[in-house]
């Protein structure tokens, strides 16, 4: 017997040719009905007999297109209808909203097929995409997903492109960016000026300028690019110098995997992760013999490589030859270039061309960054190719929330019901063109959501600028959210656990509830509570923040307090180099404790440890010393260094200071310092398993979680999961960044708690 049943599609089910693939599925099942878009995802009413529904059902559950996601099905019977086939509706633009759109998809093999091939139409064409690949997220202006709601409406489709679009059977049927050379947007080579160069063929004239060792600014998906050869010396520092980029390693771009395998030692997860259709740049280790310029990576054996992911990039790679270094076309500390015009400004004193195109970028978006930790792909930076694929909550708010995240890394997050989307990374909200960015990005996840955030959660520290803006923010409560705590719920949200779980919070500082900078700490949490159970020794911070960019301050600091004011400093060959005043000057502010406010942060051991022993006086970015003191590190090495915990009060404190005593030692007797890495790295595994039996024979054995910036270090999250794996079950961050990137969604999670139950989060 015949009957008619609608189906309710929710998910990421627009951009991704999920309708003409519903379409090829209901004549496969011989039903009749209609599929269409609206705000909230997909309808379909299918009309047939009930073996052909329940069989095209099946086939919707188990085979969805590469690129969709689907979250929910909701199945309902409806009354029969006389239908004589199966057809694609228009799409309907009213009604209630959910962002239903894909991530920017990477080239797929056809089309990139397509572009190489001398005898397709679309050859060499840099905009070549279909309903399986191209720009999504950020040339859309508005949902449902079509492309009037884009910034391609501007493009008349030509004949041929219109047939491929209305051919339910072809690939490009409904690709909204659809173009060809005859119609679509066009590349252009421009002076720094901005002057137009009169060029048949500017993709080539690019091609010899950066064979030639000249830096461009290149205009792709969610932003601009600078580009220079990455196997010239010359061309990089010249970028570094007119970037200000002193020592901070950039990403480089190659050809394919094989190119990606000679500069560096590829796992086979590394390998996937490079594939992957979200195309991040992977930190990956580089091989000796790495036909690199040193300058691209300074001091650091790790490599930032990725993949092409459009078609723009596939030619230029191809046609240069050799790796390119694309790192985000910006100053230190605002956000990446999106206009044409605005690039002309702000990258013209850096390029000496620009290489641009008329299609719109209506959002910016960072390239994502991710490694390979304990064996399992971990995004660190969550943007282009991730944004906005949603995460289902386990449980929904109850209203609306903005999440305003932190002042490093930042990344916001808006909950609605039972979805919650992260915005692009923003990255340090330092400059007021940073601000501008957050704002602007903030307001167009909210028209694309058609939403009014009623709760705005925000870090618990009064001098961040995330912090400032929720303030100004008009919401029914706007809710302070500790650090910590938030980064423990983002990584149950992750696992969709509810607690209670011990969460290892281990970064460089975040603001306590006691008004102190937190960072090794050991909580154990629920979504709305938290309670403290241990954290480090502090060293004290002299001078504030200027200990982070000078960290022989904190080297001081640190022996100042494991040498009861007697610091060895004559005997170590990091202080040489320090003016004996500035030495007395540092000094008595910690012995007097003034402006040298105390940090528990793990991340600031790092640094100390990291500058006495490596002699580095100085970083010039965030991390930069406890990276290089993380990478040389002696795997071998089964060693460790004394510590105490002192139980004495209701907070577990671990005390390093023995610790720091046998490193000096170690040092002065001229040890590796690879090996008193790897003892280092040892201590603090060993001390945080400690920690972690000795609370658990208290508390019984809830599951663990680590999250942090810290835990972006695979030695020591791959070493705390060995000892804890096997009595405890442990949890680890993959889709949701450890860092600050990824702490909005705890917030997200914990300030609708606190709104729900009225209550204070800390007991």
């Amino acid at each position: 017997m015949n009957e008619g049943c609608r189906i309710e599609v929710r998910g990421t089910v627009q951009g991704v040719g999920f309708r003409p693939w519903v379409y090829r599925l209901a004549r496969r099942a011989g039903l009749a009905g209609r599929v269409w878009n609206h705000p909230e995802g997909v309808t379909i009413e299918a009309f047939g007999g009930s073996g052909s529904l329940e069989s095209f059902v099946q086939w919707l559950r188990d085979d969805t297109p590469a690129s969709a996601r689907i979250r929910e099905l909701r199945l309902s019977k409806i009354p029969l209808e006389v239908a004589e086939d199966f057809v694609i509706e228009p799409s309907e633009g009213v009604g209630a909203r959910a962002l239903s759109i894909p991530p920017d998809l990477a080239t797929c093999d056809k089309c990139e097929e397509e572009v190489l091939d001398p005898n397709d139409r679309r050859y060499r064409y840099p905009f070549t995409n279909c309903t399986e690949c191209g720009p999504r997220f950020t040339i859309t202006t508005d949902v449902p997903y079509d492309r009037s709601a884009t910034t391609m409406h501007e493009f008349i489709l030509c004949p041929s492109c219109e047939r491929e679009f209305h051919d339910v059977m072809d690939r490009r049927f409904h690709a909204q960016p659809n173009a060809c050379p005859e119609c679509g947007p066009r590349l252009s080579l421009c002076e720094p000026d901005g002057t137009q160069m009169i060029l048949d063929d500017p993709l080539a004239t690019a091609v010899g300028l950066l064979c030639d060792g000249a830096i461009l600014a290149i205009k792709g998906l969610g932003g601009f690019h600078l580009a220079c050869d990455a196997s010239n010396a010359r061309a990089v520092q010249e970028l570094r110098m007119r970037k200000h980029r002193d020592e901070k390693p950039f990403a480089v771009m190659v050809r394919d995997l094989a190119v990606a395998a000679s500069l560096a030692s590829l796992t086979t997860e590394e390998k996937l992760l490079l594939a992957s259709q979200e195309r991040p740049i992977v930190l990956v280790e580089r091989r000796p013999d790495a036909t690199l310029a040193t300058e691209v990576a300074p001091e650091s054996p790790v490599l930032g490589l990725f993949l092409p992911y459009t078609p723009l990039h596939h030619l230029l790679l191809r046609e240069v030859d050799r790796p390119l270094v694309m790192t985000s076309a910006n100053i230190a500390g605002e956000p990446i270039c999106k206009d044409n015009a605005e690039a002309v400004v702000r990258l013209g004193g850096i390029a000496d061309a620009l290489l641009v195109h008329d299609r719109n970028i209506a959002m910016r978006c960072d390239d994502s960054v991710a490694r390979v930790i304990a064996g399992k792909a971990t995004v660190l930076r969550r943007s282009r190719g991730f944004v906005p694929r949603p995460f289902q909550l386990k449980e929904a708010v109850d209203r609306p929330v903005l999440a305003c995240g932190a002042h490093l890394k930042n990344t916001f997050c808006i909950a609605v019901e039972d979805t919650a989307y992260f915005g692009p990374h923003i990255g340090d909200l330092e400059t007021l063109a940073s601000m501008e960015f957050f704002e602007e990005a903030v307001d167009r996840m909210q028209t694309i959501l058609s939403v009014e955030p009623k709760v705005v959660a925000h870090d618990l520290h009064p001098g961040y600028m995330s912090t400032r803006y929720a303030k100004t923010r008009w919401a029914s409560e706007t809710i302070g959210v500790q650090h910590h705590h938030a980064h423990v719920v983002s990584a149950m949200a992750e696992h969709g656990l509810r607690g209670p779980v011990l969460g290892i919070a281990y970064d460089g500082t975040g603001y306590g509830n006691d008004g102190t900078a937190w960072g090794g700490e050991v909580l154990l949490c629920s979504t709305g509570h938290f309670r403290r159970l241990a954290t480090f020794r502090p060293i004290k911070l002299p001078g504030g923040n200027r200990a982070m960019r000078e960290v022989w301050r904190v080297a001081l600091s640190l022996l100042h307090d494991a040498f009861s004011g007697d610091a060895p400093v004559d005997d170590l060959q990091l202080f040489q180099a320090i003016p004996d005043e500035s030495i007395r000057v540092v000094a008595q502010m910690v012995g007097r404790d003034l402006n040298a406010p105390p940090a528990h942060g793990i991340g600031r051991y790092f640094d100390a440890v990291g500058a006495l022993v490596l002699n580095r006086p100085g970083a010039t970015f965030e991390g930069q010393v406890a990276v290089a003191w993380n990478v040389i590190a002696d795997l071998t090495e089964r060693a460790s260094y004394p510590f105490e915990i002192d139980r004495t009060g209701l907070l577990h404190v671990v005390d390093l200071r023995t610790m720091v005593r046998a490193i000096v030692e170690d040092l002065t007797t001229n040890v590796a310092a690879s090996t008193i890495s790897a003892k280092f790295h040892n201590t603090l595994i060993k001390a945080t398993a400690t920690v972690v039996r000795g609370l658990g024979d208290v508390i019984g054995r809830p599951p663990v979680v680590l999250t942090g910036g810290v835990f972006q270090n695979p030695i020591l999250t791959e070493g705390v999961l060995a000892e804890l794996r096997n009595e405890f079950k442990c949890f680890t961050h993959s889709q949701v960044p450890p860092g600050d990137g990824g702490l909005a969604l705890g917030q997200v999670l914990i300030a609708n708690a606190i709104a729900a139950e009225g209550s204070t989060p800390c007991a």
